[in-house]
């Protein structure tokens, strides 16, 4: 049995959890283990999720409210030991340099196109796994 990745979502609006989870289907890419999805409506749960440890990649929502996930990225980049990888979705292209003052590993646009997104989550969990091996 192939070992399973834990992918934090965090955003606000359901709907945009539910593309990302529909985006990802079972598994990105085929040389990557299959997910699980941990989901957060609120900052409050991401720390409290990350303070219990297990999770491989975080896809945060720069644009969810009260707070987005641009700030929220940079907040564990800074306090989170061994802090696993962001995808950080943002609103337009143009916000791109946002993700980089954010320190996030990758950047997507919403609405959420499924193998641009795929692709980037896959990428994350390649590198996440060749670090732990």
């Amino acid at each position: 049995m192939q070992p399973t990745a834990t992918v934090l979502v965090y955003s606000d609006n359901s709907n945009t959890r539910e593309q990302v989870r529909m985006a990802t289907g079972r598994r990105p890419a085929t040389d990557v283990p299959q997910v699980e999805f941990i989901e957060c409506a609120t900052p409050a749960a991401v720390i409290k999720e990350l303070d219990r440890g297990g999770i491989d990649v975080c896809v945060l929502d720069g644009e969810a409210v009260p707070a987005g996930g641009m700030g929220i990225c940079r907040q564990i980049k800074d306090e989170i030991f061994n802090c696993p990888p962001v995808l950080l979705l943002i609103g337009r292209p143009q916000d791109a340099w946002l993700a980089t003052w954010s320190r996030a590993d990758a950047a997507v646009t919403l609405p959420v196109e499924p193998v641009e997104f795929a692709s980037a989550l896959a990428g994350l969990l390649r590198r996440k796994n060749a670090l732990s091996a």
